[in-house]
Parts: C-alpha cells; structure tokens; sequence
C-alpha cells in the first residue's frame, strides 16, 4: 500500500506546526472558520495533530472516510488546515467503531452520531462527522465510501481517505470561495475534470 498520502499529511503537519510556532490563541474554534481561509486561521491548527485519531480510528476497526483539507492534502494540495472532517455511513456497527476510537482519543464529550453532521473534539484535532444523509445538492456522497483511497502510514496503521475525483466534487458542491480554490487546486494536481454539482443546504467545514 502506498504510503506517499500519509506522508504528505506528516510533512503537512509538520509544516502547520512551524507556521503556527507563536502564534496566540484567539479563542476562535474551528467551526468559526470563514468561507475564504478556513480552519488554519483559527485556533484549530494550534497543536493540530490528527495522527492518534487516526490511529484510533484504524484499531477501532472504523471505515470512516477523511474528507475535507485533509483529504486536499494527502493528495497534494498545500494549503494548510486546523481540522478533521470525516465521512462515514450512519450504521450502528460503525457508529460503535466511531465511538470506541473517540474514547480512545480523549473525546470527553461524546458528540450524537444520530445526527447526520456532528462537531467532534479529540486531543490534537476537532471537527465534523458528516454521514450520506447530510444535504450536498445533487451530489451521493455515499457512493464516495466504496471508492476511498487508502494509505498506510510509516507507523503501521491504514487511513481512508476520498478518491481525487469524489473530493473534487464534493467541493465543487460546497461551492464557498475556498472550496472553489481548492477544487481547481485538485484539478490540475490530477487533471481530473468533473461537473459541477448545486450547491447544498448545509456546510461542512474543511
């Protein structure tokens, strides 16, 4: 299995921890974040480490799907974030999957996986957990599970993540400003072309 998404994800923290060095806290939390910078100008990416989540998530035995700037990222875009946005499939099997690796990684209030986006908060990382039945205009973001990437990281364990193509239309249906930057970032980084999708009623955050 490739590892080269994992890696580009540790560089990438590696690069947010450096640009963050000093920076003070502003009380402003990730879901705060505007529709042009995102998450990396809010506190989310002080400490952002979202390595032993997704450690958590793979000894957990959880198909949840990275989405999101992470996702951006381990596909090569450069933009920095301050959050982990995760797809999974509203199943009570996975929902126990989820709630064990939560415990695992300090989650200290246990958000309600009834709900189809819900925030999330672990040591190093927060942000959302969005399952199919979360709004994204004329886009089935369930058929992007079967069609995840996955990428095994130096340490040992395997992360999921959203095909290229999935990725690029899932920001093309979210259609703020950033994500419209981030989609064209993606297209040329795969050459990929893919329609555009309406947009939905409800957001999540990457």
């Amino acid at each position: 299995m490739d590892p080269t998404a994992a890696l580009r994800l540790r560089q990438a923290i590696t690069r947010t921890e450096a640009a963050t060095r000093g920076r003070a806290p502003t009380g402003r939390p990730p879901e705060d974040a505007d529709d042009l910078q995102g998450t990396f100008a809010t506190d989310g990416a002080l400490g952002f480490d979202p390595f032993p989540f997704l450690r958590a998530l793979h000894d957990a035995g959880s198909h949840a799907v990275v989405i999101g700037q992470v996702a951006g990222i381990m596909h090569g875009s450069t933009e920095l974030t301050g959050d982990l946005d995760l797809l999974w499939d509203g199943t009570p099997a996975e929902a126990h999957a989820l709630r064990e690796a939560l415990a695992r990684s300090g989650c200290t209030e246990p958000p309600d996986l009834d709900r189809a986006q819900v925030p999330y908060r672990v040591a190093g990382a927060a942000g959302d957990l969005c399952t199919p039945a979360l709004p994204w205009g004329a886009m089935n973001v369930a058929s992007c599970l079967p069609r995840a990437d996955t990428t095994r990281d130096p340490e040992g364990f395997t992360i999921r993540y959203a095909a290229l193509d999935d990725l690029i239309r899932m920001r093309r249906a979210l259609g703020r400003p950033k994500d419209h930057r981030r989609a064209a970032e993606l297209a040329r980084l795969g050459h990929a072309h893919t329609p555009d999708a309406a947009p939905p009623s409800i957001q999540c955050q990457g």
